[in-house]
C-alpha cells in the first residue's frame, strides 16, 4: 500500500488531535456478519474481515502515529476494498486521505499512474490554502458537526501535479467524501454559544479569536476520508484564456503562446494572428495586429488569392472552417511548392492550425495560427479541442473589432462630429469664424456655443409596457430550464454511480432553482451561472466519462446552451428578438416619415432606441436661414406628430403578429407652449436646453411616462391610447382640434381629460388621453402625405 506524506504540514496547528480510525467500516461489516444476514453476499468476507480488524484494536479505536499504516497495511488493504470497484480503478482519481495533513493512502490505479508521472520528489500539497484559512475551516466543520450550525467559508481544494513525461502542470479540484469520519470534544473544549458564532461571524479575519473559541487540539477527529480527483486542467487553462483575452494585455498573444503550449502539450508551439479587412477577395492585415503573424511578414496590404491555395481560401475566408495542416512538406508537394508553403518552411513550420474568427460587425476577419516545427503534432483531431475555445475568441475579435469602430467614430465625432443637416449652416458659420479670429488673434481663442433661441420643442415616446418585467421573467424562465437540466443530469449520475457528492450538488442546485423561482435579486444570474462553472461543469466532465447513457445527458445539457454566452438563451431570445423587431420597425417608419416632414420646414431631429422609440424635435426661425419662420408650421408639425403617433401604434400592432412576445405600446406627445434655446454642449457632442427656467421641460420629460392620473393608481400611459400631456388649456384647445380632425379619418376615438400627479419638482400638468383606432389592413405605403395633411386640415 502506497502511503504519501505532506511535509510541509505535519506539523500544522489545527483545533483537533487526529486520529485516523476505521471503526465506522468496521462496524458497516459487522453489520453483514450478523446471522440476520447469513443469506446476503457480504456475510462470510465481512465475518472474516471483522475477524482480521479484531486483531489490530487500534485499528478501530483510533492512532495518530502513521506507522500504524504500514504495520496493518494488509488488514486496511482488507477493510478498504470495498470501497474500491475494481471496474472503476481505471477511471477514477480517488485515495483515502486523511484530513487537513493530506496524508493519503490506498490510491486507484489511475491515482497511482499519476503520481508516478508526477516524480519521487513530489508531495500532495494544497495550493493557496494558508494555514490560518485551514484552521478556520476546520473550525467551520466543527460548528456544523458538533453544534448544528453551518458557516460557508468552503474553498475548492486544487493540486497542482506535475507531469514529467510531457512536461505540464496538471490541475485537480478535490472532492471530500467526510462519511467515514466523526468530530467529539475533549474536556478541553468551550463550549459555544449562540452569541459566540455571532461573534465569529463578525471576527473573520481575526484568527486569534477563532483559536480562543477553538483551542488547538480541544476536539477530536475520528476516522478517514475518501478525496476524489477530477482533472479541471482544460476548464483552467480556458479560464486562463477567457481572463487575458478580457485585460488588455500588451503582451497578449506571447502570454496566450504560454498558454497554448500547456493546452497542446507543444512546449515549442507558436501562437500568431492576423485581422482581415473583407473587401471581395483583398483582405487588408489590420495594422495593429500583423505583426503578429507567423506568415504575413509585416506586409501592409495582403491579397489573398496571391498567397493561399484556392483550397484555403475557400475554407477560411468563405466557408470560415477550421482548417489543420499536418505535414507542411505533404501539402507543398499538393500544391506545387505555392507561397503558402514557401512561408510555411521559411518559418521553420511543420505543421500549423488556422482558425478564422468572423467579426459580428464590420465584416472584419481573423485568422490565429498555432503552428509547431514538427509534422503531426498539430493536426485534424487535437484541432478539434479548440472548438469549445472559438466562442470566446470571437467575444474577443468582436471587441477588437468594436473597440476598432470606436477609434474610427472618435476620430470622426472629434474633428467631423454628425451633424443634423438643419443646423449644419450655424457650426460651419461658427468654426468659420473661429479660425478667422485664430488667424488674427495672438492669444488663443476659444471657439463660440452654438445656441438657437426662440425655439418650440416637441417630443414623443412610444415606450414598450412591462418591459423590465418582460425581461426578468425571461431570465427567470431560462435560469429555471438550466437548473432543471443539471438537476436531471446529476439525478440520473445518482443512479449509476451513487456517489455522495453527486446528491451533494444536486441539493445545491436544487437550492438555487429553489431561490429564482421565488424571484430573482440583483447579482443572482451571476453567483449561480458561476457557481455552475466551478462546482458542476468539471464534475460533467467526469459524468461523461462513466458511460454513454450519461455522455449523452451531459452533451444533450450543453446543446441546449448558447455557444457564445454558454447559458440558456431561449426566452430571452426570444424577448429580445422581439425589442429589436418592435423597435427597428419603429424607428424605419419615424425617419422615412421624418424625411418627408423636413420639406414642410426645416426643423431639428433626433431619435433614439431603448425600449421602444423616443425623438425630439425643435422648430424655429433661428434654426433655419432658407425660409421664414411661421407659427403655422409648429401648429402643422403638432397635427403630423399626432397623426405619426397613431400611425406608429398601428405599426406597433402590426408588428406584434411576427413576435413570440406579443408587445403592446403606450404613447405619449409632450406639448410645450413656450419658446425655448437649445444649446450644443461641446463636452457631450449633443444639444440640450439651455437655461434655468428651460430645464423643467427637460425634467417633465424624464419622469412623465412614469406618472399617474390624479388621485388614482393607474398609470397615464396605457397601450392602446395617446397621452397628450400640456399645463395650459389653451393647448388642449388646439389638440381638441387635431383629435377631432383625425376621429374623422378613423385614426383616433374617445377622449379623456385627466389630471396629473404632482411629480418631484412639477405640478399642475394635464392630459388628453385618446383611444387609438386600429386598423387590420394597416399599409404604411399608403398613409396620408404631410402635403395631404395640410391641404385637408385647411
Amino acid at each position: 500500500m502506497n502511503i504519501r506524506r505532506t511535509k510541509d504540514i505535519q506539523n500544522l496547528e489545527l483545533p483537533f488531535k487526529l486520529k485516523i480510525s476505521f471503526e465506522k467500516i468496521v462496524s458497516l461489516f459487522q453489520k453483514y456478519a450478523a446471522k440476520e444476514y447469513e443469506n446476503h453476499p457480504y456475510h462470510e468476507s465481512s465475518i472474516n474481515i471483522v475477524r482480521e480488524a479484531k486483531k489490530a484494536p487500534e485499528l478501530i479505536d483510533g492512532f495518530s502515529d502513521e506507522s500504524v499504516l504500514e504495520k496493518h497495511r494488509n488488514t486496511i488493504e482488507l477493510l478498504l476494498e470495498p470501497l474500491f470497484p475494481e471496474l472503476l480503478l481505471e477511471n477514477e482519481i480517488k485515495a483515502v486521505s486523511i484530513p487537513f495533513t493530506f496524508t493519503s493512502f490506498k490510491f486507484t490505479t489511475r491515482f497511482e499512474k499519476i503520481l508516478q508521472n508526477a516524480g519521487e520528489d513530489y508531495e500532495l500539497k494544497v495550493r493557496s490554502f494558508e494555514n490560518d484559512l485551514m484552521y478556520k475551516y476546520a473550525c467551520s466543520i466543527i460548528l456544523t458537526d458538533v453544534y448544528n450550525y453551518s458557516i460557508d467559508i468552503k474553498r475548492p481544494f486544487y493540486f497542482d501535479i506535475p507531469d514529467k513525461t510531457t512536461n505540464t502542470i496538471k490541475k485537480y479540484r478535490a472532492a471530500f467524501n467526510a462519511d467515514f469520519m466523526e468530530i467529539y470534544p475533549t474536556e478541553n473544549a468551550p463550549k459555544i454559544t449562540e452569541d459566540d458564532i455571532k461573534f465569529l461571524l463578525d471576527n473573520f479575519d481575526d484568527i486569534d479569536v477563532w483559536k480562543e473559541k477553538f483551542p488547538p487540539k480541544s476536539y477530536i477527529f475520528k476516522g478517514f476520508g475518501i478525496m476524489n480527483l477530477f482533472d479541471v486542467t482544460t476548464d483552467e487553462i480556458i479560464s486562463e484564456i477567457r481572463t487575458s483575452l478580457i485585460k488588455k494585455d500588451d503582451d497578449l498573444v506571447h502570454t496566450l503562446q504560454e498558454i497554448f503550449r500547456r493546452f497542446f502539450g507543444i512546449n515549442d508551439l507558436s501562437l500568431g494572428f492576423s485581422i482581415f479587412e473583407t473587401d471581395s477577395n483583398n483582405f487588408n492585415s489590420s495594422h495593429i495586429n500583423k505583426e503578429e503573424s507567423l506568415v504575413l511578414n509585416y506586409e501592409k496590404d495582403v491579397s489573398c488569392d496571391c498567397i493561399f491555395c484556392n483550397y484555403i481560401l475557400e475554407k477560411l475566408f468563405i466557408n470560415n472552417e477550421t482548417l489543420a495542416i499536418s505535414d507542411v512538406e505533404k501539402y507543398g508537394k499538393q500544391t506545387e511548392n505555392k507561397n503558402f508553403y514557401q512561408r510555411l518552411k521559411d518559418k521553420n513550420i511543420g505543421s500549423i492550425i488556422l482558425v478564422p474568427i468572423l467579426a459580428s460587425t464590420r465584416g472584419s476577419l481573423a485568422i490565429i495560427e498555432f503552428a509547431s516545427p514538427r509534422p503531426f503534432e498539430l493536426n485534424s483531431i487535437n484541432q478539434n479541442k479548440l472548438q469549445d475555445l472559438i466562442p470566446l475568441f470571437k467575444i474577443a475579435v468582436d471587441r477588437f473589432s468594436e473597440e476598432h469602430q470606436n477609434v474610427l467614430e472618435a476620430t470622426i465625432q472629434e474633428n467631423y462630429t454628425s451633424i443634423h443637416p438643419t443646423v449644419k449652416w450655424r457650426f460651419y458659420e461658427a468654426a468659420e469664424r473661429f479660425h478667422r479670429e485664430s488667424f488674427e488673434a495672438k492669444e488663443k481663442v476659444k471657439i463660440e456655443d452654438i445656441i438657437f433661441p426662440d425655439v418650440h420643442p416637441l417630443y414623443g415616446q412610444s415606450d414598450i409596457k412591462g418591459s423590465s418585467i418582460a425581461r426578468n421573467t425571461a431570465i427567470k424562465e431560462d435560469l429555471t430550464t438550466q437548473l432543471s437540466l443539471a438537476i436531471s443530469v446529476l439525478l440520473e449520475a445518482c443512479k449509476i454511480e451513487a456517489l455522495p457528492i453527486y446528491k451533494e450538488l444536486r441539493f445545491r442546485v436544487e437550492e438555487y432553482l429553489l431561490e429564482v423561482k421565488k424571484g430573482l435579486k440583483a447579482g443572482d444570474e451571476i453567483a449561480i451561472l458561476d457557481f455552475l462553472k466551478r462546482e458542476i461543469y468539471p464534475v460533467f466532465n467526469h459524468i461523461k466519462l462513466v458511460n454513454d447513457d450519461l455522455n449523452s445527458l451531459v452533451e444533450s445539457y450543453i446543446n441546449r446552451l448558447d455557444p457564445n454566452l454558454q447559458v440558456v438563451y431561449e426566452k430571452r431570445k426570444a424577448y429580445e428578438d422581439s425589442v429589436t423587431l418592435l423597435n427597428d420597425k419603429l424607428a424605419s417608419f419615424i425617419d422615412a416619415r421624418q424625411e418627408e416632414a423636413q420639406q414642410m420646414f426645416p426643423h431639428y431631429f433626433e431619435r433614439y432606441k431603448t425600449d421602444g422609440v423616443e425623438y425630439n424635435m425643435y422648430i424655429g426661425q433661428s434654426l433655419t436661414r432658407e425660409k421664414k419662420y411661421d407659427d403655422l408650421y409648429l401648429y402643422n408639425l403638432r397635427l403630423w406628430q399626432l397623426q405619426i403617433m397613431c400611425e406608429m401604434e398601428n405599426v406597433a400592432l402590426k408588428a406584434a403578429e411576427k413576435m413570440e412576445h406579443k408587445l403592446r405600446v403606450a404613447s405619449l406627445v409632450l406639448v410645450h407652449s413656450n419658446p425655448l434655446a437649445i444649446k450644443f454642449r461641446m463636452d457631450e457632442k449633443q444639444f440640450d436646453v439651455d437655461g434655468a427656467y428651460n430645464i423643467r421641460y427637460e425634467i417633465i420629460k424624464k419622469r412623465i411616462d412614469k406618472a399617474h392620473i390624479k388621485g388614482t393608481e393607474e398609470r397615464l400611459t396605457v397601450p392602446g391610447k395617446i397621452a397628450i400631456v400640456y399645463s395650459q388649456d389653451k393647448d388642449a384647445e388646439e389638440y381638441y382640434k387635431y383629435i377631432k380632425y383625425l376621429q374623422s379619418k378613423k385614426l383616433l376615438g374617445n377622449v379623456e381629460k385627466l389630471d396629473i400627479e404632482d411629480l418631484q419638482g412639477v405640478s399642475g400638468l394635464k392630459a388628453l388621453r385618446v383611444e387609438v383606432i386600429y386598423h387590420k389592413n394597416f399599409n404604411t405605403q399608403k398613409t396620408m402625405t404631410i402635403d395631404e395633411l395640410i391641404q385637408e386640415f385647411k
